[in-house]
């Protein structure tokens, strides 16, 4: 179908909704990104882009602003967590440059920067009260009482999303029995890109450089059964995290001992949503990223399978004539994708936290 002159709203100023709306608006569309939040904050920590997701934002036209902006990796370093020796190192072969640490809040920038440069609206403090898949297109209620009705509705609205709720009813996630802190820190002189991984039974450390080699990042999870909120803005005292971690190697503790504030966040399990679309009229919707196909940050993919998703669901809008057949098609060429990527970063979760001889 011709994108050209399409009404789109796009729920969520994320990764996945910014790459969805800079690709259609490239394609011609209208593109509206409607986001709750008053401005675009300096929000989460770190984030790893391997080759899968470098090349959306290529093919995207961000190349340069994403060499800018991200560090080059070298390898993921597997390490035992009480003494810090290194049991393998994985080198992460590609392109120059193919794997990369960046800020999440600068990958959010340049994509945010790429949207608006090509014609896409970013309307702040949107809070979203309910959408209805009406005979005639979908409808967008805002907390203040405002509907939109734009052609197409495109749901980048995270855990939590109204449309994956409109589309598949309440959903019912449970706690995996793993919360994760994550810290930023002022880096060492020298520090090597790479990912370092410290194991130990029931608990890891992921770290990595950032930002040029001027910051670390630290997300550290351990296994305990007491519930915690699933939220990315809940603060704890660092003297938590550093109990927990006490038994590790004197180099993960002298980076905790920095830690002057952490976050604090309960990891959940959501099912893979069945409905990713509907059709009706001559309008539409779909879901993307964690609205979808939400995932366990242990594979380093969430980010990576949003972008992927809003590139082939842009392509598949603009190939295919009719957009039932263009939204058919966009979940069909991603849903076993995205259901192998959650299954190999439950099993990664797993391996991380082995004891006994299975470890």
């Amino acid at each position: 179908m011709s994108l050209a002159g399409r009404d789109v709203a796009v729920l969520g100023a994320g990764i996945g909704g910014l790459a969805v709306a800079r690709a259609l608006a490239l394609r011609g569309a209208r593109v509206t990104v409607l986001e709750q939040a008053e401005a675009l904050r300096e929000v989460g920590a770190g984030i790893q882009i391997g080759p899968n997701a470098a090349a959306v934002l290529r093919a995207l036209g961000l190349g340069e602003a994403f060499d800018r902006a991200g560090l080059a990796a070298e390898a993921i370093a597997l390490c035992d967590g009480a003494d810090g020796e290194m049991l393998a190192r994985l080198e992460l072969d590609g392109p120059p440059g193919a794997y990369r640490f960046l800020h999440r809040a600068d990958l959010i920038a340049l994509l945010a920067e790429g949207a608006r440069e090509a014609g896409v609206e970013i309307r702040f403090l949107h809070r979203i009260a309910g959408v209805t898949l009406a005979d005639d297109g979908p409808v967008v209620r805002t907390e203040t009482g405002a509907e939109i009705r734009p052609g197409l509705l495109i749901g980048a609205d995270g855990l939590h999303s109204v449309l994956r709720g409109a589309l598949n009813g309440p959903a019912q996630p449970f706690f995996t029995g793993q919360i994760a802190w994550r810290a930023v820190i002022p880096a060492e002189p020298g520090a090597a890109p790479v990912a370092e991984v410290h194991m130990a039974p029931g608990r890891h450390l992921v770290s990595y450089p950032l930002r040029g080699g001027l910051l670390r990042n630290i997300v550290a999870v351990e296994a305990r059964d007491r519930w915690v909120e699933e939220s990315w803005s809940l603060r704890d005292d660092a003297m938590e995290m550093r109990l927990a971690f006490a038994g590790f190697s004197p180099r993960v503790r002298d980076w905790l001992e920095q830690v002057e504030d952490c976050w604090l966040w309960g990891l959940f399990r959501h099912a893979l949503a069945k409905r990713w679309w509907w059709a009706g009229g001559t309008g539409g919707a779909a879901i993307l990223g964690d609205a979808a196909h939400p995932t366990l940050p242990f594979l380093a993919q969430g980010a990576a399978m949003a972008l992927e998703d809003a590139w082939v669901l842009a392509d598949c809008l603009d190939r295919q004539a009719e957009t039932l057949a263009a939204l058919a098609a966009y979940q069909s060429a991603r849903a076993a994708r995205c259901a192998r990527v959650v299954e190999a970063a439950n099993r990664n979760a797993r391996a991380y936290h082995l004891s006994g001889p299975a470890r």
